[in-house]
């Protein structure tokens, strides 16, 4: 089956034809740049059929991996078996999966999602530096930034002290030493967090040439999605597996999309890229998303930008308007009002095109003041607040059950099993007993929870049944499918029996929902003749657990969370200054890289839209008088010192 490439346009034909050597495409929003980086990868898996090799898609969601992994999969069947499409954080774990032992590694080292299980770590690490150094003045919540950002930037343990002190930073030995101290518990813990995900994996590959050269014969083509989201390690790890004698290296990029500063996105890493790879540049300026008049303040907006790259061309609209009043301006006395005018001019349009719209703004207490607002105009909003962990007793306790099986001296995930079983059933069940039973006997956790629990006596029928069928199956043979399946079965039973809130209930069924639906992109990414316990657990660790928006509810989002997506009907709002730009961004100075970034978080935010855009504004927001933002005046929207709507 030949693919149809009839309905791209010229640039996104080159783009999908360039066959080898290294390329940036330049793609401005709504540039079809997904539908470019499929056909590429279909294209080349079409035309070599019979052959071995595989092809790496990097992007940076979990929901963009698969969202092109379907399309490919839709171009060419069975694609699968030649590519890995993934995120930067799960190919390390895969890598460091396979060949983390080099290192000091097991293949089932967990994932620590949650700051909280970080700072434990941390404060056992503080606790062996004061012994070395005496006194520790910094607090673990202190320290923990610089933790993070010396594994951003992937420095070796021993190194440390001798960089900080190259960077005249106070207390250099006491923080290095801490550093230093930090990893080595996580190896020896066999855990890691994100960052130490991706220093890891450039220790790995920097030590060990012979596993970069099997990464290149296996793949000799990789693609990159949003590029300039990449913080140093990322790229660091590109550079690392990308063969240096044929650099077959496709970077899909948008200057004008750098939203992730704080995380260690730069735009000097494209200069960097230009740099260390002779590159050719491709540019997809067409939008075939936007109305003709947000591309007209769009292009005007971003030319502001410093970090601006003055040879791009401008956005290219492509889509008619269908409608009047494209844009709208509206201010208001307060933010309140604001809020509320915004609530009910949802709630005037038709019921089934409501969760066709989103509302935008730069932060959530702005967004909680919307929803409010919604909720009282009967309009039902939702707020996409990232979830690290189940929460829901039911889940909580399965999620540590199968940690537990994976880990059976873990006590942590010990004391999770029995505090979300006594939350399930109110029966208490000692964790410093069951250990001292687990180290007289066999020395697993698992097994003496289970001999601690069917002891009780308060357990009624069903329980026990479950405790000696279910949990022996998962602690003797591991079948954590059959444990997942039963659990479910047996959770469906507790929660009928009508001692449960509703919200509980609730919760739960959104839970297992979200489970449901992670355990398939895990699946989906690896095959599930790959998925043993181990890698099931790494897989659900990489991502958030944050449920599904309700049907026809109508999303507020913050322009961070919205990237990406696109709406028929987007609300901009709070757009004054000290919300957007942030205050943070006007003290740094109109020409710092904080104003820059702001400046692009309104591009991104303008540029999801479909049919049409209202921004709105206040001229007291939270107590505090404010003024228009510059942003506005920029896209000649409002006029300096002038309050007038347009």
């Amino acid at each position: 089956m030949m693919i149809d490439l009839s309905s791209l346009n010229a640039n996104q034909l080159e783009s999908v034809n360039w066959n080898e050597g290294p390329l940036l495409v330049l793609a401005g929003p709504g540039s079809g740049k997904t539908q470019v980086l499929t056909y590429r990868i279909a294209r080349i898996i079409e035309e070599s059929a019979g052959k071995h090799f595989r092809i790496l898609g990097i992007t940076f969601t979990n929901r963009a991996a698969t969202e092109m992994r379907k399309r490919i999969e839709s171009l060419v069947p069975n694609a699968g078996e030649r590519t890995l499409l993934t995120t930067f954080h799960s190919f390390c774990v895969g890598l460091l999966r396979q060949h983390g032992h080099h290192i000091g590694l097991r293949p089932d080292f967990t994932i620590l999602s949650q700051e909280v299980d970080r700072k434990s770590v941390l404060n056992d690490a503080i606790e062996k530096t004061r012994k070395e150094y005496g006194e520790v003045t910094y607090r673990c919540e202190q320290l923990l930034p610089f933790i993070t950002r010396l594994l951003d930037y992937s420095v070796l343990a021993d190194s440390a002290i001798e960089v900080l002190q190259e960077h005249n930073i106070k207390s250099a030995e006491v923080i290095g030493a801490t550093y230093k101290y930090y990893r080595k518990l996580m190896r020896a813990n066999n855990e890691l967090d994100f960052s130490g995900l991706l220093a890891e994996t450039i220790e790995l590959l920097q030590e060990k040439p012979a596993i970069r050269k099997q990464i290149n014969r296996i793949y000799p083509f990789i693609c990159v999605d949003e590029f300039q989201d990449t913080n140093l390690a990322q790229y660091r790890i590109l550079c690392n597996i990308t063969n240096p004698s044929s650099e077959n290296l496709f970077v899909v990029a948008d200057d004008d999309q750098i939203i992730y500063q704080w995380n260690g996105a730069n735009p000097e890493r494209l200069k960097e890229l230009r740099g260390d790879f002779n590159l050719s540049v491709l540019q997809l300026p067409e939008n075939y998303r936007c109305p003709p008049e947000v591309i007209e303040i769009a292009n005007k907006l971003i030319k502001y930008n410093l970090t601006h790259d003055k040879n791009k061309l401008d956005l290219i609209a492509r889509k008619q308007s269908n409608q009047n009043d494209v844009i709208q301006v509206k201010n208001f006395v307060s933010f309140d009002e604001e809020a509320d005018w915004v609530a009910s001019d949802i709630a005037l349009r038709a019921k089934e095109t409501r969760c066709n719209c989103v509302v935008l703004a730069r932060n959530h207490r702005l967004l909680g003041e919307v929803l409010t607002k919604l909720k009282a105009h009967n309009v039902l909003g939702y707020i996409a607040v990232r979830k690290d962990e189940f929460v829901s007793n039911p889940m909580v306790w399965l999620h540590a059950m199968l940690r537990l099986a994976n880990a059976r001296h873990d006590r942590e995930q010990l004391r999770r099993v029995c505090k979300s079983f006594s939350d399930l059933k109110g029966i208490i069940l000692i964790v410093e007993d069951i250990i001292s039973d687990a180290e007289a006997e066999e020395g697993d956790f698992l097994r003496a929870w289970q001999r601690a629990a069917l002891q009780k006596e308060q357990l009624d029928t069903e329980t026990k049944q479950f405790l000696i069928e279910a949990v022996s199956k998962l602690a003797d043979k591991l079948d954590f499918w059959t444990f997942i399946k039963d659990s479910f079965a047996w959770f469906e039973k507790q929660l009928g029996f009508g001692s449960v809130s509703n919200n509980s209930i609730t919760e739960y069924e959104e839970e297992k929902a979200t489970w449901n639906n992670l355990t398939n992109e895990v699946i989906g990414e690896l095959g599930r003749d790959q998925i043993t316990l181990n890698v099931l657990l790494q897989g659900l660790d990489l991502r958030s657990k944050t449920p599904s928006p309700p049907d026809g509810a109508v999303p507020c989002y913050t322009i961070h969370a919205s990237k990406g997506m696109e709406f028929d009907h987007v609300y901009l709002v709070g757009l004054v200054e000290d919300q957007i730009p942030s205050w943070q961004a006007r003290k740094r100075g109109e020409n710092s890289d904080e104003m820059q970034e702001e400046r692009r978080n309104c591009f991104v935010a303008i540029t999801r839209v479909q049919q049409s855009l209202t921004l709105t504004y206040s001229h007291r927001v939270f107590g505090w008088a404010t003024e228009p933002s510059r942003f506005l005046k920029e896209m000649e929207l409002v006029h300096h010192n002038s309050n007038k709507s347009k």
